[in-house]
Parts: C-alpha cells; sequence; structure tokens
C-alpha cells in the first residue's frame, strides 16, 4: 500500500522493529570484499524477519530500502519480496532519498511497486501514519519522507496515545553540525524522533521533550563505517530503542590507498574536513548534476587544494570521495 495521509489500522505487538537503511541494490559498494553481493543485506533483513516474528514486533524501516530508485536486477528484487513478505506484520517503509528519483515516490520507482503489490507499506507523504498497541500503552506513529518538512507541532496527531513517536529520513546536525544539516528542535506532542539517512549510530538529543535518536544502518557501504556495528532496534512503549545483533563481518573493506601516517592525522583530518564541506555543499545543490563527471566541483577542489597547499594524502582521498560521489548521482 502507499500511504499518502492515510492511516493504518491500529496494532497488537510487544514493540517495534526498527531497521536502519538497508540499501538492498545489485552493485556491490566499491571497497566492499563479500565474494557475493548482496548476500550480506538479504541475510540481515532474514534476520530482522527472524526477530519480529519470534518476539511479535511490528516492523518500520527508516528509508533507503533500496540504494537505487530503479533497481534493475528482476532477481534480486524477487528475492527482496520474498524476504519482506515473511514477516507477520507488513513492514512500514519511509521513502530515503535513494528510493526516488525525483523529489517525491513516483512510478518510476521500485519502493512503489513493492508498495503497490502490498508487499510493505510506502509513506509517501509527511503525516501520522498508524498507532501500535504495545502492552498497555498506545503509541502513535507519525512519518516524514526525505526532502519533506518535519513538523514543528505534533500535537493533534493521535488522540488517547500514551507516546507519540516520530520516523524521519533527513540531514540533522547530530555530532556537530555540516552544511544542510538541521540541528534537533523541540517537536510539540512528540516524545522520540527516530532518525535514517545519518548511516552511523548517533547519540541521542534532548531537544524540549523530544528526543532525537539516529540508530544508523544496517549496511555498510563506505569504510567510514568500518567500526559501525550494525544492527536492527526494539521501540518499546515507554520509547527506549533496545538493539538486536544482526549478523555482519568485521574486515569487510578493502583500505589499499586509504591508510594515513598516523603521525600527521589531526592535519590531515582538518584539511580533509575543508575539502569535504565543498563536496557536501555541491552535493546538496545541483553542482555534480550540471556536469555529469563533476568536473566543476572538481575544478573547485582543485583550485582550493592549489591554494591551501594541501598535502598529496589528503588529495587522494579527497578526489576518491569525489569519485564516490559522482557515481551517486550518475545512478
Amino acid at each position: 500500500m502507499i500511504l499518502s495521509g492515510d492511516r493504518l489500522p491500529s496494532v497488537a505487538c510487544n514493540g517495534i522493529l526498527v531497521i536502519g537503511d538497508p540499501h538492498v541494490g545489485s552493485r556491490r559498494p566499491g571497497r566492499r570484499k563479500d565474494s557475493v553481493w548482496p548476500q550480506a543485506v538479504l541475510g540481515k533483513l532474514e534476520r530482522c524477519v527472524s526477530i519480529a516474528n519470534e518476539r511479535q514486533l511490528a516492523v518500520i524501516i527508516l528509508g533507503d530500502l533500496f540504494d537505487r530508485p530503479v533497481e534493475p536486477d528482476v532477481a534480486l528484487k524477487n528475492q527482496l519480496i520474498r524476504v519482506l513478505k515473511g514477516f507477520r506484520h507488513r513492514p512500514i517503509v519511509n521513502v530515503g532519498n535513494h528510493d526516488i528519483q525525483h523529489t517525491m515516490l513516483t512510478d518510476s520507482d521500485s519502493l512503489a511497486l513493492l508498495g503497490l503489490c502490498d508487499v510493505v507499506d510506502v509513506v509517501a507523504t509527511s503525516a501520522p501514519v498508524a498507532e501500535f498497541q504495545i502492552g498497555a500503552r498506545r503509541v502513535g506513529v507519525g512519518m516524514t519522507p526525505y526532502g519533506q518538512s518535519i513538523p514543528a507541532d505534533a500535537r493533534g496527531s493521535f488522540t488517547g496515545t500514551d507516546l507519540q513517536a516520530w520516523f524521519t529520513h533527513h540531514d540533522i546536525a547530530f555530532d556537530g553540525g555540516y552544511p544542510g544539516a538541521v540541528p534537533p528542535f523541540a517537536v510539540e506532542g512528540c516524545d522520540v524522533l527516530i532518525n535514517g539517512h545519518i548511516h552511523k549510530t548517533q547519540k541521542s538529543i534532548l531537544a524540549g521533550r523530544t528526543r532525537w535518536m539516529n540508530p544508523g544502518n544496517i549496511t555498510r557501504q563506505s569504510v567510514d563505517l568500518a567500526d559501525h556495528v550494525p544492527r536492527a532496534w526494539i521501540l518499546d512503549g515507554g520509547g527506549e530503542l533496545e538493539a538486536q545483533a544482526l549478523p555482519f563481518e568485521s574486515n569487510i573493506f578493502d583500505l589499499t590507498g586509504r591508510v594515513v601516517d598516523a603521525a600527521d592525522g589531526a592535519v590531515v583530518a582538518r584539511e580533509i574536513e575543508s575539502a569535504f564541506v565543498t563536496l557536501l555543499q555541491a552535493e546538496s545543490s545541483t553542482e555534480l548534476k550540471r556536469s555529469g563527471d563533476g568536473s566543476i566541483v572538481r575544478d573547485e577542489i582543485e583550485a582550493k587544494f592549489a591554494s591551501d597547499d594541501t598535502p598529496d594524502a589528503v588529495r587522494a582521498i579527497v578526489r576518491s570521495l569525489l569519485g564516490q560521489a559522482v557515481e551517486r548521482h550518475a545512478s
């Protein structure tokens, strides 16, 4: 089902299993060493099915179910459908930036097909979505897809609930700010706000009565996530998250060419941050789309390298990051 202002029937369960950004796709992320892909992702989702069914949990996926808006591998889509249909409670899926080609979900996106075929319930528009009876507590759940405004006031979304939770897929400034990130703010009437999109687990932040949380994704796609532990999480009736272990390999990335002399760590970190801010600004605007190969952004970064006399090691890292960004925007 595609939800656009509709509400699902109230569901009795023992909690809500929260699954962060699976990024299911037929392309193996460049530096992962998996001999077979994407079985690692499907295996984690299969484990989520077992956890949810064994513990009688509802299921919410935080967005980016797919890694590309249009997944061309039909066999993979069939495998994914088979896994998702194993959940006793049909998963509710938020729309992430990787799920859509345009500003909103359309019939040309693979996620829309899964919703229309009732494999999952897809939330296409920011709105209250469902109510869950978790033990003696009634929990109201709202959701905001990527690119849509997070409400500042959720009062009136539900009546008679003991807890109100909202799920988002946004750039949120959990650990310091960066261009375009939204600082956590008080959402009137909302007790917990759980965010996808940011792939590392973040420390929760309390803003007014609203506790902002970012559980992190279940699929590590880039080397900066080498130390991230992929987990699913159970939201209980009191608004607490309980981590659930998922199968994963610790040494999954090929780090060739990405190791920098530790003696220069502080300098390198500052240089990378400075150059990477330029790249983030480009990704949040239209600069990468203006030139399919990223040449406009590359020229700006190279000019900054020259003016700042940036070390060669830092130049190599940032050029690699730019290449990855160009590939994402081209897909």
